[in-house]
């Protein structure tokens, strides 16, 4: 209270202490946290009271999504911090210690995480919002949306870690959570194996990042991003590490973004991950998971830069990548396996920009794909779910492009939004694709001449097959009531029977516009499909400007149009180019490439048909030959193992069965034996000399 009569005074005035709200960067603990609370919620409901909790559905995804969106919400205000110029922040707390040893955990925003949080949960929520219709009448629909809220969790948690051991921890988590997802159709034979695939995979590449961390570790004496860089350079001038140990450190590391990001050889796991719903290939396989990759590598840019020879190796096995996977979708027949090689290849492209030396220019390839990709898979999700009401709820009916065709009269807006996504990828002005693509190409062609031709190949090969892709799809006559061809496939696919076992109640005689829940994140992915490559534009790259100034100075700087437009003019000349094949072959029909190319090349028709026979040589080198190890060991367990343990079993029986008669409770019986015994050894003794 105020002193008497200060109240009377006109001249005072209460002093209010003024509580400063904090910062978006300094609760970003919440980022990951919220989307956590609401799974682990749902998810004792599920353990403790699961038919309760089935049956609120609506209420469930209210509360998981609410949960994501408010994740969305702190994303994005740490965003506009970020643009505002706020700086990094970063919050440190000791986690644990051992004498001199210090392991700090916490969590850091800056420009990189701050992009990263806001892709995250952008596509995460649009995602949810789409699995509310696509997942409508699955059973598992609560059990789906809590893994859903689970992976966005560890996901955001792997993008705040400030050091590498947090991350490794979050990345586990990232491959546990995509296992669940992938197999969430559990009871589907090929959802099994492609979830188990795809953990095997992924721990190839997570056993090597480990070695690697540990590695670094010891020679570093700590996990932090820019501390390993600088200790590990101290070290190798001392003479502590040898240089050849170091980049081998480094290749280790890079084992785990090699598996995740769906690098060759490691990138078999991500086509067969298809088998999982829909939506998880619009969230995981397009903009987070396999991102997650090219982020750490991103991450690790001090580390990498002081290795030319790694930073080379990045960029072959990223062209690798890039051709391998644009050349094998060029075959395929099923819609989602065709977008799942085609993200093979741009992941490709952004593991060469990281090579390159250029990771703004990977991050912003990475930025770009992951809208027209999310909305390309979402869409391909609305066509299924449309064939599967003509064709039934086999996938291989109802993911196979010979059995659709004319879906725009029938489905305009997921063709519309599909058509953009083809003209985003492929690389034409001024939709997102191309200035990000063309900012890579760039940049190859300065560092790496080789690996750019390949890479400029390949976005004729990208344009060809996403219109291929569309046309099948999209255009000409309907195909879905087809009977005949539906046979064939279901004989070639070793899934014989009759019409009621592939669902024929289900038939209707053409299909229809998805709902609002998944035609909407189709209409909102559009827009930065469109618009978000103009903030990568060379002569003023705000995109640049945010995650390296320094960098987007001297871009402005330099630049050239005398430089700019042969390049970004050769690059727009092919993807027409393969854009006009397209055209020739699957709308028009004036080309025959079954007759013009197939038969001609018959061995390079099978081998692109055949993945490269990557997919064979897998399975019997891996598959086949841990199983025959796995037999063998198997073997020698039960016959030299368990021989051992049974004999040794059986000795003990007949022992105990013999000494038990001799055990009668008698003093006088016991000395006669002990007595004996001494009179054997005598005579043995005696004997023996």
């Amino acid at each position: 209270m105020a002193p008497p009569g200060l109240w009377a005074d006109a001249s005072y005035t209460p002093v209010i202490a003024e509580i400063e709200m904090p910062s978006a960067a300094e609760v970003a603990w919440l980022i990951p946290l919220l989307p956590l609370v609401g799974a682990v919620v749902v998810g004792l409901g599920l353990i403790s009271f699961n038919r309760t909790v089935n049956r609120l559905r609506q209420p469930v995804a209210l509360l998981l999504i609410s949960c994501v969106g408010g994740s969305a919400a702190l994303s994005y205000a740490a965003l506009f911090e970020q643009l505002k110029g706020a700086g990094s922040y970063t919050s440190l707390f000791n986690w644990a210690s051992a004498g001199s040893f210090n392991l700090e955990m916490g969590f850091q925003v800056d420009p990189l995480g701050a992009v990263m949080l806001a892709l995250v949960t952008t596509i995460a929520l649009l995602v949810m919002i789409y699995s509310h219709g696509y997942m409508a009448h699955d059973k598992g629909y609560v059990r789906f949306f809590t893994y859903l809220a689970l992976f966005s969790s560890s996901m955001l948690g792997l993008v705040i870690s400030p050091n590498l051991l947090e991350i490794y921890v979050f990345w586990e988590l990232v491959g546990m959570c995509s296992y669940l997802l992938v197999g969430f159709w559990y009871d589907r034979d090929g959802a099994a194996h492609a979830a188990q695939k795809a953990f095997v995979v992924n721990r190839v590449g997570d056993f090597g990042l480990l070695l690697g961390i540990l590695g670094l570790f010891w020679a570093t004496g700590t996990f932090d991003f820019e501390g390993i860089a600088t200790g590990l350079s101290a070290s190798m001038a001392n003479g502590q590490v040898a240089g050849w140990a170091a980049v081998a450190l480094c290749l280790f590391v890079f084992m785990g973004p090699m598996a995740k990001s769906a690098q060759f050889p490691l990138h078999v796991w991500l086509p067969d991950a298809m088998e999982g719903p829909t939506p998880i290939s619009a969230l995981i396989h397009a903009a987070t998971m396999v991102a997650a990759g090219v982020f750490l590598v991103a991450r690790l840019e001090p580390l990498y830069n002081l290795f030319p020879q790694v930073l080379a190796v990045i960029a072959v096995i990223g062209t690798i990548t890039c051709f391998l996977g644009a050349s094998i979708a060029l075959t395929q027949m099923d819609l989602k396996k065709g977008l799942a090689y085609s993200t093979v290849s741009q992941l490709g492209y952004m593991m060469l920009a990281m090579g390159c030396g250029a990771p703004v220019a990977g991050m912003f390839h990475l930025v770009t794909h992951a809208f027209f990709k999310a909305m390309l898979f979402l869409g391909s999700g609305s066509v299924i779910h449309a064939m599967e009401e003509v064709v039934g709820h086999e996938p291989v009916l109802a993911q196979d492009m010979r059995l659709m065709g004319g879906l725009r009269k029938h489905m305009p807006i997921t063709a519309i939004t599909f058509f953009i996504g083809c003209v985003a990828i492929s690389g034409i002005p001024p939709l997102a694709g191309f200035w990000s693509k063309d900012e890579i190409l760039g940049q190859a062609f300065g560092s790496f001449p080789l690996l750019w031709a390949v890479g400029f190949f390949t976005a004729g090969m990208t344009a060809f097959y996403m219109f291929r892709l569309y046309f099948l799809t999209f255009e000409g006559s309907f195909r879905g009531t087809d009977t005949a061809m539906q046979a064939v496939l279901l004989a070639a696919a070793g899934k014989g029977g009759s019409e009621e076992e592939h669902g024929d109640h289900h038939h209707a005689s053409t299909p229809h516009e998805s709902a609002w829940p998944m035609t909407l994140p189709l209409v909102v992915l559009a827009v930065p499909s469109v618009l978000i490559g103009l903030l990568g534009t060379p002569w003023d790259s705000r995109f640049a400007g945010l995650l390296n100034p320094e960098e987007a100075a001297e871009m402005a700087a330099h630049f050239s149009w005398g430089e700019f437009l042969p390049l970004a003019g050769a690059s727009v000349a092919i993807s027409v180019a393969g854009i006009t094949v397209a055209v020739l072959a699957y709308s028009l029909h004036k080309l025959d490439l079954a007759t013009a190319v197939a038969a001609r090349f018959p061995s390079i028709n099978a081998f692109l048909a055949n993945k490269w026979y990557l997919d064979a040589i897998n399975d019997k080198i891996f598959v086949q030959g841990s199983r025959k190890l796995a037999r063998q060991v198997l073997q020698v367990d039960s016959k030299v193992v368990d021989g051992v343990v049974n004999l040794t079993g059986l000795v003990t029986l007949g022992s105990g069965e013999g000494l038990k008669y001799f055990e009668t409770g008698r003093v006088q019986f016991y000395a006669l034996i002990v007595f004996g015994g001494v009179i054997g050894l005598v005579v043995i003794f005696g004997v023996l000399g």
